[in-house]
């Protein structure tokens, strides 16, 4: 976080018990920068919405770039305040101080894996040779690309025999990615360098002499503002000029249309990826090599499809039909839906994916969010389950088709990750690489529990604590929910939550309709028009921590990011009286205009669009931005942004604390939190990481009365 002098307000600080709270000089409302209202009025299928503060959608504009400076500046002058935040970035510093690898990706002899080092700002390329527990060498150190750690590594797909591997790098967050090529065998890079390939994939073709990748259009060649979208998937040649490359698959499709490609577990075919909606996709096949033509393997299906190819085998995973999934097999010669036969059928918990090993069949299962995983024959019969060291998260499935070891990683809340090297033909397990991180996993305690929503559905919801905390109802509690694009709330190491357990904290999890923890109708019960149901889930949560004696609404604070930022703000904005502090991160709040602004378009299948008058009714009566209520005392609230953002503008969060800031008759802080040279998230320096870590909890220790004293 780039720091700021203080504002001109002064700030007096006050001691009582040990809690550092900054407050005003005449102990009452913070002095907010002067935001001017400029009324902007819309009129959506008849109705008349005015807009204050449409100005700061410009995040460019010299004077909102000065007007979020300022808001800066006040938010620096109140979180510095805290005595204790030296002491808990020198905390941060110590708990991410540790060592991690991700499952390694198996290309002839190579075993690739990424590594986090220390308190190293970006995770290392490394590769082994010959055997996955070899000793590992350095391949690509993107630490060293820029000196503040900004640059970060996207993407990278290593080609089929492990002789190259294609890689994406992109800088400030922005996930802009210029595609490279580097000589494994020497560490040199090719000379080829592909721009415009952001979120890319890629399919090597036999011979690793050319490959199959994603591109954007270039600026100039379609209207403005469409370069963020025009995903085309082009082939390129080792050597050629990037800019001659041939489009192999895209034209005259839909701009939202997302297109990725890889190759078949065998190398023998390309299985390209297009979806336009979050709950369905379509499959196409291309045998790799030849001038065979692009054939249909699943195209105009209600729902989720995925293939796996070697031996003439299709292995096919679907919820087609099946809201939590089954597995169905058919051969290349064979590709009708009617052809298709079922080998595991959709069961209890949701099949999450399906990885080729030894020619038998990984499937990882999850239910209500924590994970099973089992090996099978091809004819779906089971050959043994794996045991899991306890209630968490299994993923990073990886293996050769041909090849009796499979690779996962397991990890809990304070659990750290360790990946497994699982023999499928003689059922051993084995360790091959555990974070380095020091936890005591025995002194706190996981329970997952159930409670009823407003229309009675029952949500689960994970609880973690220190064993013997006493429940009394006065716990400090934090409580975190998404639920949105059919993804998992899973149980995920997280190096800094134990500064809030250690402190008498209590960490809640809520599983919300809209994500993905129950399968697909899970996920259809909260989007589109039905998207209250997740604002009613996390609210019901909160009572539910409440009427339990966890905590009290004194106590308990929300948080939430990115489609989890739409759901904090818009619970703040209807249950203002629940909560003592929301943080709110890259967040959606203008849900009336959210679709106008950078890769927005392709959330309209989740959201609607205020273009449609059916989909602006729903919107209106929840978009967080439009339903602030002068005169409400909302909660104490901190907004955070990055600058570099290109997934949600940070308009919505200028916007949002604008509007709050001036609307809320409470003297509890709105404060805007603008992080320089970073964006969504992805691919931020850890440096930064933990100055935002310091800063959220230094915002929670200050709003909930806790002294930040173990």
């Amino acid at each position: 976080m780039t720091s700021f002098r203080a504002s001109a307000l002064a700030w007096m600080i006050i001691a009582g018990g040990g809690l550092m709270v900054a407050v005003a000089d005449d102990g009452g409302r913070p002095s907010y920068p002067k935001t001017p209202r400029i009324p902007v009025t819309d009129v959506y299928h008849g109705v008349e919405v005015v807009d204050p503060y449409r100005w700061l959608e410009d995040v460019k504009d010299p004077k909102v770039r000065a007007w979020a400076e300022s808001q800066t500046k006040l938010t620096r002058s109140i979180l510095d305040a805290y005595a204790g935040r030296p002491e808990l970035v020198a905390t941060l510093r110590k708990m991410y101080d540790y060592q991690t690898t991700s499952t390694p990706t198996v290309r002839g002899h190579r075993y690739f894996f990424t590594r986090k080092e220390g308190l190293k700002n970006q995770p290392i390329v490394y590769v082994r040779e010959g055997a996955a527990d070899a000793e590992p060498r350095l391949l690509l150190d993107p630490n060293t690309l820029a000196a503040d750690g900004t640059v970060a590594l996207d993407w990278m797909f290593p080609a089929p025999d492990g002789a190259l591997l294609a890689y994406g790098t992109s800088a400030n967050g922005s996930e802009m990615s210029t595609l490279r090529v580097l000589d494994v065998a020497t560490g040199k890079p090719l000379p080829d360098e592909i721009t415009r390939t952001r979120a890319c994939t890629v399919a090597w073709e036999p011979g690793q002499k050319a490959f199959w990748y994603v591109r954007y259009a270039a600026k100039g060649t379609v209207p403005p503002g469409d370069e963020m979208y025009n995903r085309k998937i082009y082939r390129h040649v080792l050597g050629s000029d990037p800019e001659t490359d041939v489009m192999m698959f895209g034209a005259g499709r839909p701009k939202t249309d997302w297109l990725g490609v890889h190759e078949s577990e065998d190398g023998k075919y390309a299985i390209i990826r297009s979806s336009i909606d979050w709950i369905k996709n379509d499959l196409y096949l291309k045998k790799l090599g030849d001038d065979s033509p692009i054939v249909p393997l699943a195209v105009g299906l209600e729902g989720h499809v995925d293939a796996h190819i070697f031996e003439g085998k299709v292995v096919i995973l679907t919820n087609v039909g099946k809201p939590r999934r089954h597995v169905l097999v058919t051969d290349v010669d064979h590709l009708d839906p009617k052809d298709w036969k079922e080998i595991i059928p959709e069961g209890e918990g949701v099949i999450e994916s399906v990885e080729i090993a030894d020619r038998k069949l990984a499937v990882l299962r999850s239910t209500k969010a924590v994970s099973s995983l089992s090996i099978h024959n091809l004819d779906g019969g089971k050959v043994r389950d794996l045991a899991l060291p306890m209630l968490g998260h299994a993923a990073g499935l990886e293996a050769a088709w041909d090849r009796p070891e499979l690779f996962y990683s397991f990890q809990s809340y304070v659990f750290p990750p360790a990946v497994y090297a699982h023999q499928v033909d003689t059922g051993a397990t084995r360790i091959i690489d555990r974070a380095t991180a020091r936890v005591d996993s025995d002194a706190y305690e996981l329970t997952q529990v159930e409670y009823a929503s407003k229309d009675g559905t029952r949500v689960p919801m994970f609880i973690l604590k220190r064993k013997g905390l006493v429940l009394d109802g006065n716990a400090p509690t934090l409580l975190y929910g998404y639920g949105g694009f059919d993804i998992s709330l899973t149980p995920n190491y997280d190096p800094d939550i134990r500064i809030w357990l250690d402190r008498g904290g209590v960490y809640a999890v809520a599983n919300l309709r809209g994500g993905g923890e129950l399968g697909r109708e899970w996920h259809a019960a909260g989007r589109l028009g039905k998207k209250q149901n997740v604002f009613d889930d996390f609210i019901a949560a909160a009572e539910y921590l409440i009427k339990e004696k966890y905590t009290n609404p004194g106590r308990l604070a929300i948080e939430g990011g990115s489609n989890g930022g739409l759901l904090v703000s818009a619970c703040m904005t209807q249950r203002p009286d629940l909560y003592r502090a929301v943080l709110c991160a890259v967040p959606l709040c203008d849900m009336l205009r959210y679709h106008k602004f950078s890769i927005a378009q392709l959330w309209i299948p989740e959201y609607g669009s205020s273009d449609s008058a059916e989909a602006f009714a729903w919107l209106k009566t929840y978009s967080p931005y439009q339903n602030v209520k002068p005169g409400t005392a909302y909660p104490a609230t901190m907004l955070l942004t990055g600058e570099s953002d290109t997934r949600v503008e940070p308009m919505h969060a200028f916007k949002m604390a604008a509007r709050l800031q001036d609307e809320s008759s409470s003297n509890r802080p709105i404060l805007l939190r603008v992080e320089m040279k970073a964006g969504h998230g992805a691919g931020k320096p850890l440096a930064k990481r933990i100055e935002e870590d310091a800063d959220k909890w230094t915002f929670l220790f200050q709003q909930l009365g806790m002294n930040g004293a173990h």
